[in-house]
């Protein structure tokens, strides 16, 4: 299906980092995420590594925090629904001002290379190795965001290293061409795109979608920052 975008934004260059959750875990007394490998029972490491172990709910209070912080209006109310500059509920993405999940379509634009694509498979390459941690390389375990080639854009691991939340709800796309899209009105799991290091090559390509309940985390899941630019 066909997606426009009609205004500009902003979305991280990588992934949120260790160092960058914990000072807000520090800052609201909230308890550490873990780096614990679930599957092979060994600790992963922080610092600049993704972190891991954050559900939705998890990255929209990180997403609210630093927007209060910055002094700009928070993005979520305490239900996940976004808000205008004002506090109002909104669903026109372009009236939000904080820090946010980036939608399905802006991840998807972005790890594509945008308006500087060259079509590649995964988000800068068609050759994994090159852009992106998955199981052939990682040694099963999250590494250090950037050191893999970024994409056209400049951005870096978004296929691969860590699972990285959506705002979207999952759910079946529309038929017909959509503009600045913000998915479902509801449902039950939310949208999680690019594959983390145990996934196997397929898992990466940049149209692929995948979903987790807002609730739930894995050692595989973590989120990158977006802003509508004003």
């Amino acid at each position: 299906h066909t997606v426009k975008l009609t205004y500009d934004y902003w979305i991280g260059k990588y992934a949120v980092t260790f160092d960058e959750y914990d000072a807000y875990t520090k800052a609201v007394g909230k308890g550490q995420a873990s780096d614990y490998n679930s599957e092979w029972g060994y600790n992963m490491g922080r610092g600049q590594r993704p972190v891991i172990g954050v559900s939705w709910n998890d990255a929209i209070g990180y997403c609210n925090w630093l927007s209060e912080k910055e002094g700009i209006a928070k993005a979520y109310d305490s239900n996940g629904n976004l808000l205008d500059r004002n506090g109002n509920i909104t669903t026109d993405i372009m009236k939000v001002e904080g820090y946010r999940l980036p939608t399905e379509a802006e991840w998807e634009y972005a790890a594509r290379g945008g308006q500087n694509t060259k079509g590649h498979k995964y988000a800068g390459s068609d050759d994994l190795n090159e852009v992106g941690w998955y199981d052939d390389n990682s040694d099963l375990q999250t590494h250090p965001v950037g050191e893999k080639k970024g994409n056209e854009l400049g951005l870096y691991d978004m296929s691969g290293n860590v699972w990285e939340s959506c705002h979207d709800w999952y759910g079946d796309y529309a038929s017909t061409t959509q503009t600045n899209p913000t998915g479902p009105s509801s449902g039950s799991d939310r949208v999680r795109r690019g594959g983390c290091w145990g996934n196997v090559a397929q898992d990466f390509r940049v149209a692929d979608r995948y979903s987790l309940t807002p609730t739930d985390s894995s050692d595989g899941l973590g989120f990158r920052l977006s802003r509508t630019s004003f």
